[in-house]
């Protein structure tokens, strides 16, 4: 069997590595649920609402962990971050990103689930600053965040899941390179019309101006 499938270039794949990410046992300050799942209803333009969410990917070094920012109307990734810890810094250096790109004014919805790092002070204050509005989901409902999690399996299924990873860089390397240029750029989205998040603003920039 082993020589058959080295001759056919199969390869088996490993069993999943499991890290939780979401530590919603804590005493700091939460959010409502603003959004309640009504993505398309407050979605009606850019940066009215994003989404975001932390998951882990193992490297020979150990665990990397990847925490990005989707903006729901076009499900374009605005905002992302690699690091070696999943304290609270990794998700101000993803939407510290998101805002320097986008320059979104007050009233964006920032949702996320409960985990610490998104009710840290830190991530309180950024928000605050900016006139934003955080939403949480409820606790243990992945659903709520669906947005995210889809865009993660979409990841690990087109790139994560398929090779091992050797070091962290590798794996920020090769995930820049896969929200830059093919998920943002080219992959498309049955939900967008099946064009790409980059197409759909440009195609609605117009309708948007107006």
């Amino acid at each position: 069997m082993a020589r058959l499938m080295r001759e056919s270039g199969i390869h088996a794949r490993r069993p999943k590595r499991w890290k939780a990410t979401t530590d919603s046992r804590h005493n700091l300050p939460r959010a409502p649920n603003l959004v309640a799942r009504r993505w398309d209803e407050m979605a009606t333009a850019p940066n009215k609402l994003w989404v975001s969410d932390l998951t882990y990917i193992w490297t020979w070094q150990g665990w990397a962990y990847l925490c990005v920012f989707l903006d729901v109307y076009s499900r374009k990734v605005v905002g992302w971050k690699v690091s070696e810890t999943m304290e609270a810094e990794v998700v101000t250096d993803a939407a510290r990103m998101a805002l320097t790109r986008r320059s979104p004014g007050p009233g964006l919805v920032c949702h996320s689930d409960q985990g610490s790092q998104y009710a840290s002070n830190s991530y309180r204050e950024m928000i605050e600053q900016h006139g934003f509005d955080r939403s949480m989901s409820r606790r243990g409902d992945c659903w709520d965040n669906a947005i995210a999690e889809s865009f993660f399996a979409t990841l690990k299924g087109d790139l994560i899941d398929r090779r091992s990873w050797a070091t962290r860089a590798q794996v920020e390397n090769a995930v820049g390179e896969w929200i830059e240029i093919f998920y943002n750029g080219e992959r498309r989205h049955s939900a967008l019309g099946n064009v790409s998040p980059i197409d759909f603003e440009n195609l609605t920039r117009g309708s948007q101006a107006a």
